[in-house]
């Protein structure tokens, strides 16, 4: 078939996407500042201004050039209050939440606790209303997109959750209820394993530094877990176990028992229990990564787990995150590289990760964020 050429329509909305995805990345701009940018003519980036306030996307923030003669130019910006988006973090006796504008600006912030014994009713009531209430606390726009992260499997096609022992009853159950309690249509709220969350956080920031393809092994308190970038995609697999490292048979581990929790698996080696157990063997703090016998240990142990995508999938980069992970530092991710190279011929670095703060929600907002400017933005 013969190419059809872009209609004015099919231009005109890829220029307004070109303009929103410099704002989002600069910031405020001029009008000379987005010609000079895109490279489109003034008549036309002036139509597109115009165009893009009058759908509330962008509005005028102030003027710069008081300081030169002629007329001041308009700064223009994305409008942060055309809408907000929400991300949460469930673990099982603890909910963090973020609420964000348009522009990635941090609107409000909360924690939840469910102590243990929570009825399921009530933990997604002390959830919701958190959620609520950060919404309204913030002054923001409307909610359009909610990205929750949970311990599990989550299968990719039909978003149901496979259990596993880090996971409350409620969690399989929460992406239904903020729906319930927001009017939110099913796209607008996404489940997520927590751990692939993370990743997608970590790609945020290491990605654009040319580190496309990495595993994060998750050495949290709650649990062990992966998640694997490949290209600067976040691949889940079949049915959403891609980096369940947690389960992983390992020497010495000991027998496993059932196929809902790790026992027998990798986090009976660096497990938070099992790192408590062997700093006791060696008389230190389970953070005194600077002992070299205690430091030695379990580096070899973690090892075990970043040969697994090292042998695997090849990705070049192991990325340490959890708390573990981020607590030994580059004291740590330079011991587990050393005996990485000593036990599998893949080369491989081993980096602590990136990500400040919390790295679950910090990937749960960015995802919910994009479903937002994908629906709002031309």
């Amino acid at each position: 078939m013969p190419p059809h050429p872009a209609t004015p329509q099919t231009a005109r909305a890829i220029n307004d996407r070109a303009a929103l995805a410099l704002f989002a990345a600069r910031g405020a701009l001029t009008a000379g500042q987005l010609q000079e940018s895109t490279g489109l003519a003034r008549p036309t980036v002036t139509e597109l201004l115009g165009r893009l306030g009058s759908a509330g996307l962008i509005e005028q923030i102030g003027e710069i050039g008081a300081d030169r003669r002629g007329p001041n130019a308009r700064l223009y910006a994305l409008a942060g209050r055309r809408a907000c988006v929400a991300g949460i973090d469930a673990r099982t006796d603890i909910v963090y939440l973020a609420v964000i504008d348009l522009t990635g600006r941090a609107v409000a912030e909360r924690a939840a606790a469910i102590p243990s014994g929570t009825p399921a009713a009530a933990a997604l009531d002390t959830v919701t209303a958190a959620l609520a209430e950060a919404v309204r606390g913030g002054e923001s726009g409307p909610l359009h997109s909610v990205s929750i992260g949970v311990p599990g499997l989550i299968n990719p096609v039909s978003g149901r959750v496979r259990p596993v022992a880090a996971e409350a009853g409620w969690h399989a159950e929460l992406a239904h209820a903020v729906r319930e309690r927001t009017g939110l249509d099913a796209a607008a709220v996404t489940l997520d394993n927590e751990v692939n969350l993370a990743g997608i956080a970590e790609h945020r920031v290491i990605g654009p530094r040319g580190s496309d393809s990495f595993g994060l092994l998750w050495l949290g308190t709650a649990g062990v877990g992966a998640s694997l970038i490949l290209d600067g995609v976040l691949r889940r697999g079949a049915s959403g176990g891609a980096g369940e490292l947690g389960f992983l048979a390992v020497p010495g581990a000991g027998p496993q028992v059932g196929r809902t929790d790790c026992t027998g698996g990798l986090f009976d080696l660096v497990g938070p229990a099992a790192v408590a157990r062997l700093a006791d063997a060696h008389g230190v703090a389970p953070d005194a990564f600077e002992h070299p016998a205690f430091r030695a240990e379990l580096s070899a142990r973690i090892a075990l787990g970043a040969a697994a995508f090292a042998l695997v999938v090849d990705p070049g980069l192991v990325v340490l995150g959890g708390e573990l992970g981020r607590a030994g530092g580059a004291l740590l991710a330079a011991a587990v590289e050393r005996r990485l190279a000593a036990v599998c011929p893949v080369p491989t670095s081993v980096r602590t990760t990136a990500v400040p703060g919390n790295p679950i929600l910090t990937g749960a907002v960015a995802t919910a964020l994009d479903r937002a400017r994908a629906a709002l933005w031309p």
